[in-house]
């Protein structure tokens, strides 16, 4: 008897990552979903929606690079540990994935061009530019042009619920 419960234990363990590998990663954080549901708190909620979103990308980066990933023996434990860090509150990993990496790419969102094209210099940059921007568009087309072009403005805002101000001739 004693020598089967030691062969259950040594397969246990060659295979910790393969038995620990779901319970880590899936059964205990639906456990914990659900009681974040249950709670008014939005700071659990706040961990597991982001648990799951990482652990989304974690498996669509593993389904991409399976053939790659099979050569990488150090993988199953690497992402157990790294699951471990995201899941466990004493860690609470998720929480600070979305605090110092997600939060900022949406609170202060960075646009990036890739194509350069030079843009025109805007002449509606600061508030008292609508005025300077008016007077200039007096001096070059004359006040009748300018009246027109509220009028045109005035109309189209009847019609629509707001203002579209454009000049024809350009």
């Amino acid at each position: 008897m004693g020598s089967g419960a030691g062969n259950f234990l040594k397969v246990l363990l060659r295979n910790f990552d393969v038995l620990a590998g779901p319970v880590v990663s899936l059964v205990y954080p639906l456990y914990a979903s659900i009681r974040a549901i249950e709670t008014k708190s939005p700071i659990d909620d706040q961990q597991w929606l982001t648990y799951w979103v990482l652990y989304s990308l974690i498996t669509l980066f593993e389904l991409t690079f399976a053939k790659l990933l099979e050569w990488i023996p150090i993988w199953p434990y690497a992402k157990l540990i790294a699951t471990c860090w995201l899941v466990l509150p004493y860690f609470s990993g998720a929480a600070y994935v979305y605090e110092h990496y997600v939060r900022p790419l949406y609170v202060n969102p960075q646009t990036i061009n890739i194509w350069y094209i030079p843009r025109k210099k805007d002449t509606f940059g600061k508030r008292d530019d609508i005025l300077t921007a008016a007077e200039k568009y007096i001096q070059e087309n004359g006040t009748d042009a300018f009246e027109n072009l509220i009028n045109r403005a005035d109309k189209s805002r009847r019609g629509s619920g707001y203002y579209t101000a454009y000049d024809e001739t350009y």
